[in-house]
């Protein structure tokens, strides 16, 4: 029998860190090393520029007469080396997260990323949620930090949560949230919609963000006598609190906002326990126009956010330019199938 119990999700994500914990340092320390390695390198070679590429030839050349089994030291690797370090400080990567990325994440960041601090905001979402290079490589792809760290977000968390969990919260959401592997098909409605994010859980929670723990669907509430059932139902470890979730596959009415209030209401006196924060609503909508949405929200006193999603079939035009050309496909699948060292 499933334990649907946020106690029970709080002792299973501590488990979980745990184990992720004891793996991944095992390859830290080596990792750290290699980094602060490439980077040192890398301000030798800025050092001796005046020799040009020449210097960069020869080092390559040299490194691999005296170290042939060693992988990493090709003149295109010496060249990322030093624009490692032309990037970033000292102080920016020996203490800090900088360190824990891999080189192939530290490649990809340079090669996608121009700003500086927006490579080390995906830095940071990279070691926060363990992401491996393909998916910190689609997270690009789909503009994360567009959507989530400076996307316009509807929502009435400042009003209705203490801190710091408004500001966790208003982290949290995105807009428009991306489930590209569900299908677009003309007459979907809500329940199938709900039914893909079920049967794909793990690239919904993944979409959704750090500490989703799925508690059910269509989950049954009995209020009165009567029943009521709510879309989607997660637990937030980060946000210590349920979070609400319902789909509609429409422009988004001031109504649905009244009926989310009820939800959370329900919830909150029904499933919350003492050491849980107020439950959370996430208004998944077709469309959503973001004055509409904040008076819908402005009097309610139940913390509700309002987030277009898109499905497979629908680009948005934000991102048209972020797909991958022909070109980039081919590369990817060369860089696939490479030599880490090249």
């Amino acid at each position: 029998m499933l334990i649907n119990d946020s106690g029970y999700f709080q002792i299973l994500e501590d488990v979980k860190a745990r184990i992720h914990s004891a793996q991944y340092k095992a390859v830290l320390g080596a990792n750290r090393e290699q980094i602060i390695l490439y980077w040192n390198i890398g301000k030798v070679i800025i050092a001796n520029s005046q020799w040009g590429n020449r210097f960069i030839d020869n080092l390559a050349r040299d490194i691999k007469i005296e170290f042939p089994d060693a992988t990493g030291y090709s003149p295109r690797n010496l060249k990322y080396m030093r624009k490692f370090a032309e990037i970033f400080g000292e102080d920016e990567i020996v203490p800090t997260l900088m360190a824990q990325l891999t080189w192939s994440h530290h490649r990809l960041l340079m090669d996608r990323i121009k700003d500086k601090a927006i490579m080390i905001w995906y830095a940071d979402k990279t070691v926060e949620n363990g992401w491996s290079k393909n998916i910190l490589w689609n997270q690009i792809d789909y503009k994360l930090y567009e959507r989530q760290a400076i996307a316009e977000k509807a929502t009435n968390f400042e009003a209705t949560l203490a801190l710091p969990q408004s500001e966790l919260a208003i982290e949290t959401l995105k807009n428009p949230y991306i489930f590209d592997f569900v299908e677009q098909r003309k007459g979907i409605v809500e329940r199938e919609i709900e039914r893909e994010l079920v049967a794909n859980i793990a690239k919904t929670i993944m979409e959704l963000g750090t500490g989703f723990a799925f508690v059910g669907n269509q989950y049954h509430l009995e209020i009165s006598k009567k029943d009521y059932y709510i879309d989607l139902l997660f637990y937030n470890l980060k946000l210590r609190c349920f979070v609400v979730i319902e789909i509609k596959n429409v422009e988004f009415k001031a109504e649905y906002a009244g009926k989310m209030n009820f939800y959370l209401s329900a919830v909150d006196d029904i499933l919350k326990r003492e050491h849980d924060n107020p439950t959370i609503g996430i208004l998944l909508c077709k469309e959503r126009d973001k004055m509409t949405a904040e008076y819908a929200l402005r009097d309610i006193n139940k913390p509700i956010g309002v987030s277009e999603y898109k499905l497979s079939d629908f680009v948005p035009q934000e991102l048209v330019d972020t797909l991958p050309s022909a070109e980039d496909i081919e590369k990817r699948i060369r860089d696939k199938f490479k030599i880490e060292e090249d």
